[in-house]
């Protein structure tokens, strides 16, 4: 299990729409962002997600094809062993494979959420994903009901 999430400001934004942003505490035993993520969402943070910044500032390599917050977060993941990234971005997850870092996105911690029992249906969280502009495929939501059981 992964102790240690670095999430990225999509997925701090959408669960904070779905009122579900504590799932994340309740998921993972650290919830660290970069003071870029925290700049991006600029809403108040909770107290129990750490802002910490990568050492190597090797995020400028990222920032021509990601915005400064994915590239801070993936320059934080690879400072830090066995933590996984949350990211919704396509080209951000083929960055973090390319350096074989492990990533969810926000669909994944909330089939994790249901799985662990933290909500006890997925089904009208996509309802409501919709409403809050997330986009999801009808393939990915049929594959996430599936994972879930409700399908």
């Amino acid at each position: 299990m992964h102790k240690v999430v670095i999430a990225d400001t999509s997925c701090l934004i959408v669960l904070q729409k779905l009122e579900l942003l504590v799932i994340l505490k309740n998921l993972y035993t650290e919830v660290l962002i970069t003071s870029a993520i925290a700049e991006e969402y600029s809403s108040p943070l909770p107290s129990w997600i750490i802002i910490k910044n990568p050492l190597n500032r090797v995020e400028k390599v990222f920032e021509s094809s990601l915005d400064p917050g994915e590239a801070s977060a993936i320059a934080l993941a690879a400072e830090i062993p066995d933590a996984i990234l949350i990211l919704d971005d396509l080209q951000a997850r083929k960055i973090a494979a390319q350096l074989s870092l492990s990533y969810t996105g926000t669909l994944g911690v909330l089939a994790k959420a249901k799985k662990k029992g933290f909500i006890p249906s997925i089904k009208p969280i996509l309802s409501k994903l919709r409403e809050v502009n997330f986009r999801i495929s009808t393939e990915v939501e049929e594959d996430i009901l599936i994972q879930c059981n409700e399908k």
